[in-house]
């Protein structure tokens, strides 16, 4: 069943609804999956999984691969990397999302949205979260886990935002040493530049990516990104 607008944005109605109407923010999910055809939120949420960009995301990703995962503000870049997250870690991958943006509340909500309630007490998901998200600590907190650990980093640009930290370029240089070494798949989550214009291009790309300081794209293998639940995945 094809639904009107993408999930984050029936989220985004959601929460509206509940404000609005004064009432609980999952009788307000429930509302929305009816009206859509579903008989709940979760009913909706496992169907869209089912057919969603994360399932089709973690398959087309490697060991030891350095992805971006790129969009606008509001676009959903962030619940994509956790339901990447996700599912890695239901098919027994260890997981880490690294976050210096999101509180676990944030985390816990977001899965939960998503048809993942729960998860983020198991053992193969792990959260990160800290002011200061860099190289350093990723390769620190990465070197227990095994081979085939997948990480999500919330998010790049946040990386050059500490003086005390390398220059945002040598970190990502270090991490794609780190990702091939340990045979570990990292993703960025990355802002796009605000003159990116959909009325152009559909889909933003490498070339969106804001970075004030030079970083060298080409230590990544792939970019994944996103537009109005739309999704494109280029090699690099």
């Amino acid at each position: 069943m094809k639904l009107s607008a993408p999930v984050f944005r029936l989220k985004r109605e959601a929460r509206t609804l509940a404000r609005s109407k004064t009432i609980a923010l999952n009788r307000a999910l429930d509302e929305i999956a009816v009206r859509e055809g579903f008989r709940s939120w979760s009913h909706l949420a496992s169907a869209a999984r089912d057919q969603g960009p994360s399932i089709r995301l973690l398959s087309a990703l490697e060991p030891s691969d350095m992805v971006i995962l790129g969009a606008r503000p509001g676009q959903g870049k962030t619940v994509l990397g956790l339901e990447l997250l996700a599912e890695a870690a239901k098919s027994g991958r260890s997981s880490v999302f690294f976050s210096s943006e999101c509180s676990y509340s944030d985390v816990r909500s977001k899965l939960s949205g998503s048809g993942y309630p729960g998860l983020e007490k198991s053992e193969k998901f792990q959260i990160v979260l800290s002011d200061s998200v860099c190289a350093g600590e990723v390769q620190e907190t990465l070197a227990g886990p095994a081979p085939g650990t997948i990480a999500v980093i919330d998010y790049l640009q946040v990386m050059d935002q500490h003086r005390s930290q390398p220059p945002l370029g040598d970190q990502v240089e270090v991490l794609r040493r780190f990702a091939k070494t340990r045979c570990t798949t990292l993703v960025f989550l990355s802002q796009v530049h605000r003159n990116f214009d959909p009325k152009i291009r559909t889909l933003p790309g490498f070339a969106d990516i804001r970075t004030t300081n030079p970083v060298d794209l080409s230590h990544f293998d792939k970019g994944c990104f996103l537009h109005e639940g739309e999704m494109i995945l280029r090699a690099h």
